[in-house]
């Protein structure tokens, strides 16, 4: 029997980032029964994988290995979606994010895995099953440099960076 791991490709924000982020989260009002998403846990997902054979992670890690991207965007839109989920987006994709969604979509694609074929949403989810959760009246935008991608294993609700691709 082969062990197999959940994956995901993101956009893993360093420390500077992810204190960004829980400011933008702690200006939201959150409902009873609201699920704030633990900070060490806040990212943009670029591709959610699933379930992997534990065999084939070294293969997906050197492929992921090209070119790091390098842009900086903004994160400036609060919303409240239909799910119940409380994010955080941006007004503007900067070319780049969607370059590097697609250049990672070819990847998974050389190696069988599979590539979601809802469009590409880029956000931080804030919170889950925060259907009355308020946001903020005003929000500054948060300026997020990336320098890179990483592959991400979640497995009970954690999640952990496997492989940092800078």
């Amino acid at each position: 029997m082969v062990d197999s791991v959940r994956l995901f490709l993101a956009l893993w924000p360093d420390a500077g980032v992810r204190s960004a982020l829980a400011a933008q989260q702690a200006l939201w009002q959150w409902p009873a029964g609201a699920r704030p998403t633990r900070i060490g846990s806040l990212h943009l997902t670029l591709h959610f994988i699933g379930a992997v054979d534990a065999e084939r992670v070294p293969a997906l890690v050197a492929a992921c290995h090209s070119e790091p991207a390098r842009f900086t965007f903004m994160l400036d839109r609060p919303e409240l979606w239909p799910n119940h989920c409380a994010v955080l987006c941006a007004s503007e994709r900067p070319p780049a994010l969607d370059a590097l969604h697609l250049s990672l979509a070819q990847i998974l694609r050389s190696l069988a895995l599979p590539v979601e074929k809802r469009p590409f949403r880029p956000h931080v989810t804030l919170a889950r099953r925060a259907a009355c959760a308020v946001p903020p009246s005003e929000t500054a935008a948060l300026r997020w440099p990336v320098h890179g991608h990483a592959l991400v294993q979640s497995a009970g609700g954690r999640y952990t960076p496997l492989a940092h691709f800078t």
